[in-house]
Formats: structure tokens, sequence, C-alpha cells
């Protein structure tokens, strides 16, 4: 399969404009997959489904579960072992993890229709993919042409938003005399923050405020993990965890709420620090919520019990002392955030909310000039 799959993409990729499938309507349908932000866990379907056709052209592509029988194929497997290589290989625009981790597919082990797909959404982009696949259990022949189409149409859009994002970076680089402040920087970071899919944001905020004085703290934030990895997989015990320079040892941990922090979240929290062999010296909440008092003291009444301190702050708040307090830093600090919000998987961070700090940093140095 790797070599079918490489070499569909070396056809795609000597000419990315050319429609290779014959029907208008499919290549329309297959473009429509590809151009979709809201999921792209069918991108990866089809990609799988369409290699398993082409090795076996007796199997349905709807039936992706071994268990279903003579037709069915092993679609995680193809997705996991194949596809996932592939994608990280070339940097294609499509999610970092299998489209069998995703709600869409996870929890139905049954052949594949329009109606298993009536709760998901975008629904559009569900009932194109079914679309397709339908198409391809009438014609069995296009399965090559539909993967090569799908890879064509990756490449345009690869190339079509890195386009974007460096004329929007350059475009920041050129309009920059003045410094923001931090008030207006508080304030970009705020408007970013209310965009549609902004959850991952605090974590990188409090990730960038790190790296943009890691050498005057020496003190630095591990490697993030993916914003769906269960701490129990990657043995973390927060989203963002500070280490010193030089030792692996958690001193501070970060766990990030787009919500209220509750009673519950703390009694959580003491649990998971009391299973650590090396406890850290801070276990932070950053919300984008508002504080109880009451959870605010239980966090506080658990410092002389287990020797740890834990408390909780508003993340723009939080964000806003720190801008003050290392006020020659800022400009530093909203590089490193930039760096971080582009680097993101856009499974994380979608492109349309990247290009959109983009956008908006760059309104906000024009108007300062």
């Amino acid at each position: 399969m790797d070599a079918i799959l490489e070499k569909a993409y070396q056809r795609a990729l000597k000419q990315p404009h050319k429609q290779f499938v014959k029907s208008n309507q499919i290549a329309t349908l297959i473009n429509s997959v590809c151009r979709c932000e809201g999921s792209k866990a069918p991108i990866r379907y089809l990609i799988s489904a369409m290699l398993a056709k082409i090795v076996d052209s007796n199997i349905d592509t709807r039936q992706p579960y071994p268990k279903l029988g003579d037709r069915s194929f092993a679609g995680r497997t193809i997705d996991e072992g194949t596809v996932q290589r592939f994608i990280h290989q070339y940097q294609l625009p499509c999610n970092d993890t299998t489209a069998f981790l995703t709600p869409a597919f996870r929890t139905i082990e049954t052949a594949i229709t329009k109606s298993t797909f009536e709760k998901c959404r975008p629904a559009y982009v569900y009932r194109d993919m079914m679309d397709i696949l339908d198409y391809v259990e009438l014609h069995p022949n296009v399965a090559k042409d539909i993967l090569i189409q799908v890879l064509a149409d990756l490449l345009l859009v690869k190339h079509e938003t890195e386009t974007r994002v460096s004329q929007l970076v350059e475009g920041i680089s050129s309009s920059r005399e003045l410094a923001l402040s931090s008030e207006e920087i508080t304030t970009l970071l705020q408007l970013h923050l209310k965009c549609k899919g902004s959850s991952r944001l605090p974590v990188l905020m409090v990730a960038a405020a790190y790296q943009a004085v890691q050498h005057l703290t020496q003190e630095t934030n591990k490697p993030l993990f993916s914003h769906n990895a269960a701490d129990s997989q990657t043995g973390a015990i927060g989203d963002v965890e500070i280490t010193l320079q030089g030792d692996d040892n958690t001193i501070t941990c970060y766990e990030m709420k787009k919500k209220k922090v509750s009673t519950d979240d703390i009694y959580v929290c003491v649990e998971k620090i009391l299973k650590q062999q090396q406890k850290p010296d801070n276990y932070i909440f950053i919300t984008t919520e508002c504080i109880d008092e009451d959870v605010k003291e239980l966090a506080s009444s658990f410092y002389n019990k287990i020797d740890v301190e834990i408390t909780v702050l508003d993340c723009i708040g939080f964000i806003n002392h720190f801008l003050h307090f290392f006020h020659r830093y800022r400009t530093s600090f909203l590089d490193h955030y930039q760096q971080l919000v582009l680097d993101e998987p856009t499974s994380a961070v979608s492109q349309p909310l990247k290009e959109a700090f983009l956008s908006l940093r760059r309104v906000a140095e024009l108007r300062e000039n």
C-alpha cells in the first residue's frame, strides 16, 4: 500500500490542477471534502478506503470493520499503519490522528450509511463522503483516480494555505514599527479567544510566556502533548508542565479549563498529585470563566495537607500580569505565541483560527502606526 500511495502522490504532484476523475460531480464532492475545515476525518477515511479498494476490488468501502465479513476491510489498520505516516511525511492538511478516533467512527462497528452520520457536523461533508463511496461501489475501477484526485486537491489546499499564511506573516513584519503595548496584546488575545474552536489557545499562551523569558527564569515547558491525548496515555498531570532547565522533574503544572473550575476538579487534581512520586511545587488551574470563591478557598486549603500549592487563576488576568511584569519581553511573548499557534496541528487549532490571529495582529499593529 505504501508504494500505491507514493505513486498516486507523485502523479498528483506533477499535475495538481488536473481533474483526474471523469465525473464532474464526484470531482466537486472530493473538493468539498478536502476543503472542509469543520471535519477532516472524511479525508483520511477516503484515502484508506481507496487504498483498500485498489488492493482488493471486492471489498466494500462502506464496511471498514473486519468483523463485518468477507467484503469488509481493516480501515483503522490502514489509516494508522500507512496513511498516517504518509500524511506526516508530506505534511498534508489532514488530521494528525486516525479518523477512527473521531466520534464519527469510533462508536460504530457496522456498515456505514448516510444515516450513520446524521448527528455529525458539518453534516454535508459526511454526505459528500458517502456519495463518493456509493459511486466507487458502482464503479470500482475509479478508486485509483479518486485517490489521486484527493491528493491533488490536498496539495492545492496546502499551497493556498501556505501562501496566505506567508503573506499575512510578511504583512505583520512590514507593518511593525512600534511594539504593541501590554494592554493591546491582552486585547488581541481576548479577541482570539472569542473565536470559534479556541480551547487550545490558553495552553499555548502559558507555554509562550515561559518560552519568552526562559533565559531569565531558567524554567521551561516540557513538549506539549496533543490536545486530545489522555493523561493516562502520556503520563502527564497537567496541560503544561514546567521544569528547571536541565532537570526533568516537573515543578509547576498548569491545567486549562474553558469552563468554570469546580470543587470536583480540585479533588481530582489532588488525587493526581498524590499518585506522583515527585510532586510539583505548584498546580495552577487557568480558566477563561469566572472563579468561585469557595473553589479558591478549597484549592488553597490543601497546601498544609499535601505540601503542594493549588490555585485557580483567570487566563487573561494571568497573561496580562505577565506582560506587565516582563514588559520588555512582551513582543517576544507574542512572537512565541504566534509560532506555537502556527505549529499546532489543524485538529487542535484550525487553519481559520491560525489566520484569524495573524489578521488580528496585523490590524492591531497597523492601528498603532
